[in-house]
């Protein structure tokens, strides 16, 4: 029988319903029995106990909001009896205690993966376009539409033709409701001359010119990121010439984090050019050039230790904290075990776990810069009249989470339990396996944009509600919080945890699951929906105020 509500950790005082229930409703739990007030929602909470003005609402174990006015037990959790509180956070002398779960069934598994000359191994083997400002974007917009579709990377031909169907049926008056909507991406790889080529990517953007020169030196340092990221095997570069991200100063921020960097790195600045025209044919020949290289590479084996998973969520809702979250930890847990990198970023998705996190961290360095990272990020969203506790969505707060500690506790379970190796600032790349903190915004695409600068060759990203995001040059895995939303948006989801909800499977088995489809994506053998729909984001973060 289907369990009806959970408490999340024996210290709460809330409990999570985790199907639809209705008022007056009598359900149990662990010996006790609760009537509820009003009715209760799936992925929503209702309180345990009688609340006075002001007592503490803790969930996760911890501190998450404070109670406006008095509330009966079994009364429905809102925005307007409950409002956002976290506990205050500081460094201290812990000495944390880990033991890592039991990976020996992945003990010696390898992945197939693109080796490079320092030693990392990519996921996947792509060829990128970089313009380094904003002026090149529309000149790459035409390299794109040649380049893929003439060399079968294009995903818009079977849209083509069904906009050609509808065309052709309008014309011919025949009733257009009858005609089927495309889905299948059967075949997509089988007309590239390419075979080793994953994708040609294109890192269109609104920077490198007009705002301030700090925008344009951090937007330096994340295009040389990515020209440096394993994925990558050769990079094509578009300038204008006079914008304020000057060549050089990308070539300098690219050897600064690779010195031995040596990729092929091709040029062209139009203003030195004889035309447009011949700029962008010359760009298009020494790709074909460097692609023809490039495809000579194929995969080899590589031992798990050389994979480097960021861990992102999005879309979040009720079940995220318990189901895909925690499960997606366990895997993380699992692949610091075997010598691996997880990075976990998303700042303001940390506001109220903020402690543990500390004293998780094994560098008082390390965790000192966690807290001046987190302290100046709130200040300046303060200082421009929002804060972290503004941070849920509509779609968040319709789906139960009610307020931003309650968000991030449930966010930072995609971390697991391990010891925090090192903290990272937006751009840095992870040097020690193991776990790292990235700073980056909870934005989706701002965070899945730093994720893949500091070195991520694969991200998991839960959903609760469902998100398009992807990223050009990492492989974006879905892993959806619950059936209902497999089932309406499967085109886009890789990974269900569903089956957690429903008491079919363990967090640990579903940590394993997703583990053994990261090795199946790392090798190429599945490919995730992200990558076969495009979905290519990229937002460089300006370090303005972005939640």
């Amino acid at each position: 029988m289907k369990q009806l509500i959970l408490k999340v950790h024996p210290n709460d005082n809330v409990l999570v319903a985790l199907s639809d229930l209705k008022s007056s409703q009598i359900v149990n739990y662990q010996g006790k029995t609760y009537t509820l007030a009003q009715d209760v929602n799936a992925k929503h909470k209702f309180y345990a106990d009688d609340m006075n003005t002001g007592d503490e609402v803790l969930m996760y174990g911890t501190l998450v909001g404070k109670v406006q006015y008095p509330l009966k037990s079994g009364s429905l959790m809102t925005t307007d009896n409950l409002k956002h509180a976290a506990a205050p956070y500081e460094f201290r002398p812990y000495n944390y205690s880990w033991v890592a779960p039991d990976f020996s069934k992945f003990e010696g598994r390898t992945f197939n993966g693109y080796h490079r000359a320092d030693g990392k191994v990519g996921t996947a083997n792509y060829w990128l376009f970089i313009p380094t400002v904003f002026c090149e974007n529309r000149n790459l917009d035409v390299i794109r539409e040649a380049l893929h579709n003439e060399l079968g990377y294009a995903v818009t031909a079977k849209y083509k033709a069904y906009t050609h169907n509808l065309v052709e049926a309008f014309k011919n008056g025949v009733d257009i409701s009858l005609l089927e909507t495309p889905l299948s991406f059967e075949g997509v790889k089988n007309n590239r001359p390419f075979k080793n080529i994953d994708g040609i990517k294109f890192l269109n953007h609104q920077g490198g010119c007009g705002g301030i020169r700090q925008d344009s030196a951090v937007l330096s340092k994340l295009l040389a990121a990515y020209a440096d990221h394993p994925n990558v095997a050769g990079v094509t570069v578009l300038s204008l010439g006079c914008q304020n991200l000057q060549v050089q100063d990308f070539n300098k921020d690219l050897k600064d984090r690779n010195p031995n960097f040596n990729k092929p790195l091709f040029i062209f600045e139009q203003q030195q050019s004889q035309s447009e025209e011949n700029m962008i044919a010359s760009a298009i020949k020494k790709t074909f050039e460097g692609l023809v290289e490039a495809n000579k590479i194929e995969r080899q084996p590589a031992p798990l230790s050389k994979m480097n998973v960021g861990v992102k969520c999005g879309g979040s809702d009720g079940f995220s904290g318990i189901s895909a979250n925690p499960a997606v930890g366990y895997c993380s847990d699992l692949l610091v075990g075997l010598g691996a990198t997880v990075l976990l970023a998303e700042f303001p998705e940390l506001c109220g776990a903020e402690q543990s996190i500390i004293d998780r961290t094994k560098s008082e360095t390390a965790a000192k810069k966690f807290i001046h990272l987190m302290g100046a990020y709130n200040m300046a969203a303060e200082n421009a009249g929002s804060g972290f506790h503004m941070n849920p969505s509509p779609g968040n707060i319709k789906d139960g989470l009610i307020t931003d500690a309650i968000k991030s506790n449930g966010a930072a379970k995609k971390g697991g339990t391990s010891p925090i190796e090192d903290v990272l600032d937006y751009t840095e790349p992870a040097t020690k396996h193991g776990l790292n903190l990235v700073c980056t915004p909870g934005n989706d695409v701002e965070a899945t944009t730093g994720k893949a600068a500091s070195g991520a060759t694969l991200i998991l990203f839960t959903t609760g509600l469902g998100t398009p995001t992807g990223n050009p040059v990492c492989p974006v895995i879905k892993v959806s919080t619950n059936n209902a939303l497999m089932k309406r948006m499967g085109d886009i989801i890789d990974i269900n945890t569903g089956p957690v909800i429903e008491g079919e499977k363990t967090i640990e088995e579903m940590g394993e699951d997703i583990l053994e489809y990261c090795i199946k994506a790392a090798s190429g053998e599945v490919i995730p929906k992200s990558v076969l729909l495009n979905q290519d984001d990229f937002i460089p973060w300006k370090r303005g105020v972005s939640l």
